[in-house]
């Protein structure tokens, strides 16, 4: 079981959105995954069609990462109507926000490691949609990853954001867990048009080399239309929404390499 969690430091930069774009893309390619939803906003749990009622959700497994508190915390998602497959989610909630101080301590931070062992055999992925700090909740998230990808967009704050994230990662892995290492760079909301953006993401390749993954992702509406629908971006209608698709599944393909995660086409074949 391979786990990412995607990460900013800044807020508003479509975390989430990345975060559901790649849970479409596995979705869609038959790799069995659950998503993590550690931002008290929630917005994964929402954006993947959940029902909430009558589960326990994130914050009762950080009080207590027990196997039967974690198998209940976890529903599939309502995109499982759209095909088959395997697409959980650990439901967010609100209250995760009393587990996000400054100073955890190490016994909390290994917390969701101890929960996500339980159920190691019944995914190939998982994807963490991490809070937009760096407080006791990423590094929660972080402790329990084999990689992180920091989200960031090409504006004039995101270079020292990511650059404080990738910062963050090396603390991380050299204090905490020696496996920890940073995916890359996702640089998103991009307008291939703007001077502005071109410089950013030129900014951004100086400073971080191959870290920058591509491909860069367009600013689109339909994935917030896909979003708002609570529907997979993949099986979203519209040319737009079906390059947005394909640029997802070559970021879940580099994934899936450095992960060793098997290609659930290819066993097929």
């Amino acid at each position: 079981m391979h786990v990412l969690s995607v990460s900013s430091l800044k807020g508003g930069v479509g975390k989430t959105t990345v975060t559901l774009g790649l849970a479409s893309a596995a979705f869609a390619r038959g790799v069995r995954t659950l998503v993590v939803d550690l931002d008290p906003q929630s917005d994964v749990s929402t954006g993947m069609d959940i029902q909430v009622a009558g589960r326990l959700n994130v914050a009762d497994v950080l009080a207590n990462p027990k196997e039967k508190v974690v198998r209940q915390a976890i529903t599939s998602s309502g995109w499982a109507k759209v095909h088959p497959g395997t697409i959980d989610v650990m439901i967010g909630s609100p209250s995760a926000i009393n587990f996000d101080g400054p100073h955890p301590s190490v016994r909390d931070v290994w917390k969701l490691e101890e929960a996500l062992a339980t159920i190691e055999a019944d995914y190939d992925l998982v994807l963490i949609d991490c809070a937009p700090s760096l407080n006791a909740l990423t590094r929660t998230a972080w402790a329990a990853s084999d990689r992180v990808v920091v989200v960031t967009e090409p504006g004039l704050f995101s270079v020292a954001a990511a650059d404080r994230a990738l910062r963050a990662i090396e603390e991380i892995r050299r204090g905490l867990s020696p496996r920890l290492q940073p995916l890359g760079i996702v640089v998103n909301r991009v307008r291939p048009q703007s001077i502005e953006h071109q410089f950013r993401i030129k900014e951004l390749r100086d400073m971080f080399g191959p870290l920058v993954l591509s491909p860069q992702l367009p600013e689109r509406t339909s994935l917030q239309q896909a979003q708002g629908a609570a529907k997979p971006l993949h099986i979203w209608p519209g040319d737009s929404a079906q390059e947005l698709a394909a640029d997802f599944d070559a970021l879940l393909d580099r994934v899936m390499r450095t992960g060793r995660i098997p290609d659930p086409a290819e066993s097929r074949a």
